[in-house]
């Protein structure tokens, strides 16, 4: 792939990021292609945590996990699986894990997408430096490198983007060994499936392991100290995957906190705030991360950081400081790699003169990968409810369609939330297998301001999954004359 240079945007300005995860390596990218001097600083490999221990890693256990359940649930469909004994008669095959050729094969897929981001770079132009850098002032990082970072460069920049991401929040009174007491960054270590994993937290990572570990056959615990998994999502995908979860042998323990998680001689011991305790063998902390900004000279080069420690910046991603720039999960904005890539090219745009068109949390497009996924775009229910948007909804049982019903998917519906009087789609939820694919329509219907009886009269093939959303908004057409 070539890449065109347009100095008359950057007149050979000088770009510097510090973190190549996905908003630093879009960042890098962009100012090479809009023409501009550009170092790279990483310092665990291009991609950063994104792709080496977390997004790339979990979601290709998640595929896993996919393919170990449409094995187990073939039978629905007809298909039948057996072996013969010694007898001559047939047996019925177990289906088996082998955690470690699958976390084996996982890594290899993120050092791999590492190394094709870097070639990329490279290719463009780009300079990169492998080390621990820091800002000197407005205008400098400076990069520890070399055995045991004792040598030191200095890149000087017009223009720094700060991309350094977050890392795995932790508990004093559940301190990470990395053996039976782990986080997300810890699971790939495992050579075997645990007996009985317990995992603390029902956000997004916490569901999305759980929902992962067991399809590939591990017995389950997940902690919530809300009322539902997934707290301040769309109440009925909540219910639905709490459904699946509980009707997979997931044992869901609502509204209970856990004080502490201790070793014991085979496994671990989670005690919670109210007395009870809970027994298995690992034990995954998914509460939350923290932004890695600290010590690394936000706040001596003037940068503004929340209480938390994220760095403010605007919806151009741009700091406090007028050409320091930020992106993604050290940021204040919204924790998603598909974020964190737009806030890097947006912040190169908008600091080398591009064209830039100011991000709106409301158009953006997310994607819980459990099983079914949960994707998610603008305006919610909830927002309708408590009188943020005057809007109405209408589900669509998933079930109801009849490509669902081919596939066996039982599960699931699609939600759409349009304006009313004008019926402008506003919002949408899609629960469903491959809901992050299923919500792209809704999503450019949410941007582009799409009424529902103008995606009505969109052709969905049929039978598809698709034609949920054109059977969704038909049934919405007097929301345009209401």
């Amino acid at each position: 792939m070539e890449y065109m240079s347009q100095t008359s945007f950057a007149n050979r300005q000088s770009v510097a990021v510090l973190g190549g995860g996905p908003g630093g390596y879009e960042a890098a990218l962009a100012a090479a292609q809009l023409g501009a001097e550009v170092t790279l600083v990483e310092r665990v490999g291009v991609g950063g945590s994104a792709v080496l221990t977390d997004v790339v890693p979990s979601k290709s256990l998640i595929a896993t996990a996919d393919a170990a359940v449409a094995i187990s649930e073939a039978s629905d469909l007809g298909v039948q699986f057996y072996a013969k004994g010694a007898d001559g008669k047939p047996l019925k095959p177990e289906i088996a894990i082998n955690l470690a050729a699958v976390n084996k094969r996982l890594l290899a897929l993120a050092g791999q997408q590492s190394e094709d981001m870097r070639a990329t770079l490279l290719q463009a132009g780009v300079r990169i430096l492998s080390g621990h850098g820091r800002l000197e002032g407005p205008n400098a990082i400076v990069v520890a490198t070399g055995p045991g970072g004792t040598d030191f460069d200095r890149v000087e920049a017009d223009t720094v983007v700060v991309s350094v991401g977050a890392s795995p929040r932790e508990l004093d009174s559940a301190k990470p060994d990395g053996q039976r007491i782990l986080t997300w960054t810890q699971l790939y270590d495992m050579q075997a499936l645990p007996e009985h994993l317990i995992v603390v937290g029902s956000g997004v990572t916490g569901a999305e392991f759980a929902s992962a570990y067991m399809n590939l056959g591990a017995k389950v615990t997940l902690i919530s100290s809300r009322d539902q998994v997934l707290p301040g999502e769309d109440v009925d995908a909540a219910q639905v995957l709490e459904k699946v979860f509980k009707r997979g042998g997931m044992r869901v323990l609502s509204k209970s906190r856990a004080e502490k998680v201790e070793r014991t001689d085979d496994g671990v011991l989670v005690t919670l705030s109210d007395g009870r305790t809970v027994e298995g063998s690992h034990c995954l902390m998914a509460v939350g991360s923290i932004p890695n900004t600290r010590g690394i000279g936000l706040e001596e080069a003037g940068v503004e950081l929340t209480d938390s420690g994220h760095i403010r910046v605007n919806r151009v991603a741009r700091t406090a400081v007028s050409n320091i720039y930020a992106a993604g999960d050290c940021t204040n904005f919204f924790p998603l790699a598909s974020v964190a890539s737009m806030q890097g090219r947006t912040a190169v745009f908008h600091a080398l003169g591009d064209i830039v068109i100011p991000l709106e949390q409301r158009k953006i497009t997310a994607n819980i990968f459990t099983a079914p996924e949960i994707a998610t775009v603008g305006f919610s229910e909830h927002d309708i409810e408590s009188g943020a948007a005057d809007g109405i909804a209408y589900k669509l049982p998933l079930a109801a369609n009849p490509r669902a019903k081919m596939m066996g998917i039982k599960d699931g519906f699609v939600k759409v939330i349009a304006r009313k009087g004008s019926g402008t789609v506003i919002g949408a939820v899609v629960v469903a297998p491959k809901a992050s694919e299923l919500i792209f329509p809704l999503a450019v219907a949410a941007e582009r301001r799409l009424t529902v009886d103008q995606v009505s009269r969109v052709f969905a093939a049929y039978p598809s999954l698709s034609s949920s959303i054109t059977d969704a908004t038909r049934a919405m057409h007097l929301v345009n004359i209401g």
